[in-house]
């Protein structure tokens, strides 16, 4: 049997689904980024240098948020579902960290090569030393716990119910009350 709804608004609900799910990504990044520009920039302060980068802080959570829905439509960590929550979690932060470092090594490669850099030129400028580089890393694992942790918690208990427990007064007795 032949669906009623019209493709054109199944499109468009898609599409406003991914867009709400950009928008969210990109603002958690935004705040975790500028939250780190701010102590960034109080350390930097006590020692009487000045350091202000919110604008590059939006750009890196728009790019970077990009990369995480590139992740999610190719189902990364997909297989690892039916195993434990904790390691499903834990395998797609990993997983998730990886893509962002490459793709983020290719954003800067390109970036290099349009401003006529050489590839190790760009390299070298990617992450700065190699304890940096790991921090970077380390940084973005600890960006990501909570973000892929909301996202399986939900997708777990069913969609939008976490966000229900969460946001809505006396969900918490509802949802107890329906398991009863």
């Amino acid at each position: 049997m032949a669906s009623k709804i019209p493709v054109a608004t199944t499109v468009a609900r898609k599409l406003g689904q991914e867009l709400r799910e950009y928008a969210v990504a990109a603002l958690y990044l935004y705040v975790c980024f500028g939250a780190l520009n701010l102590y960034r920039e109080a350390v930097l302060a006590a020692h009487g240098a000045g350091y202000s980068s919110y604008g590059w802080a939006a750009i890196n959570a728009l790019i970077l948020a990009k990369f995480i829905l590139i992740g999610q439509t190719f189902r990364l960590g997909e297989r690892y579902a039916t195993r434990r929550l904790i390691y499903t979690i834990a395998i797609k932060v990993l997983l998730f960290l990886i893509v962002l470092f490459v793709l983020s090594l290719v954003e800067n490669a390109i970036v290099g090569f349009i401003h006529g850099r050489s590839l190790s030129d760009s390299f070298t400028t990617f992450g700065g030393t190699l304890p940096q580089l790991f921090a970077t890393c380390l940084v973005m694992l600890l960006i990501l716990i909570p973000y892929v942790s909301f996202r399986e918690l939900n997708s777990a208990l069913g969609e939008g119910d976490l966000s229900k427990l969460l946001l809505q007064s006396g969900a918490v007795h509802q949802t107890a009350r329906s398991r009863e």
